[in-house]
């Protein structure tokens, strides 16, 4: 079976639009969450994602931004100011309206997006933490690479991991796919927003809500074909 994989769309529904016209048709569609957050229409890819996973059985994974979304609707006074600052405002509006953050308070914000978008809400909550095949591994961060047994990483690594996976030892046999951390970080160049290719882990987060490219990637086999398109 071949895989066509996307990451960290951050709300950038045009060029998730753009970059699914490449995915060939017979190949098992995987989103690796961080659909939410700091673009300009979140909701819209959302809703994508789940009309895809509901009719063209695809597979979708949890980020680190849908559990701060989720955690914000939840426990809106708590959780308001840091959602906020890390991106939570553009999302906030684009499932209400523009100048909504300054005209009602948190948890006023959070019942009106829970009683209009339940469902779609419903739709996060159950997301998965990571995909398993026969040689792949698919997850938002990474895994705990220091366990026995990386199937038993904590939830809160599985979407938001960084150095004690990327600098630990890939044991598995299996390829790692992943976003979460921009390659530029990875590579230690901000200007390289390429593929992460080390120790059988593929980092594909290009860092398209920062200008970056949105990486779409076509695994056949052993062969990874990388498309993108600039943020």
């Amino acid at each position: 079976m071949s895989y066509f994989v996307v990451s960290d769309i951050h709300g950038k529904i045009l060029l998730l639009e753009q970059l699914i016209k490449f995915k060939p048709d017979d190949a098992q569609m995987i989103f690796l969450g961080d659909y939410v957050d700091r673009g300009e229409d979140s909701k819209a890819v959302l809703q994508f994602v789940k009309y895809w996973v509901e009719n063209k059985s695809a597979i979708a994974l949890k980020g680190n931004h849908e559990q701060l979304l989720i955690q914000f609707l939840y426990f809106p006074n708590k959780h308001y100011p840091a959602y906020y600052l890390n991106g939570g405002k553009e999302t906030i509006e684009s499932f209400l309206y523009y100048g909504v953050t300054d005209e009602l308070s948190p948890s006023e914000i959070a019942t009106r997006i829970l009683e209009q978008y339940g469902e779609l809400i419903s739709f996060i909550n159950q997301l998965p933490l990571y995909y398993e095949t026969r040689h792949h591994i698919f997850v938002h961060a990474g895994v705990d690479l220091s366990l026995d047994d990386w199937h038993q990483t904590v939830p809160h690594d599985f979407m938001w991991i960084r150095e004690g996976f990327h600098e630990v030892y890939n044991g598995t046999g299996k390829q790692i796919i992943f976003g979460h951390t921009p390659t530029p970080y990875l590579h230690g160049d901000e200007n390289n927003f390429e593929l992460w290719l080390k120790d059988n882990k593929v980092g594909i987060d290009g860092g398209a809500v920062y200008g970056g490219v949105l990486h779409g990637i076509l695994i056949d086999g052993s062969k990874i074909i990388d498309t993108k398109l600039k943020g």
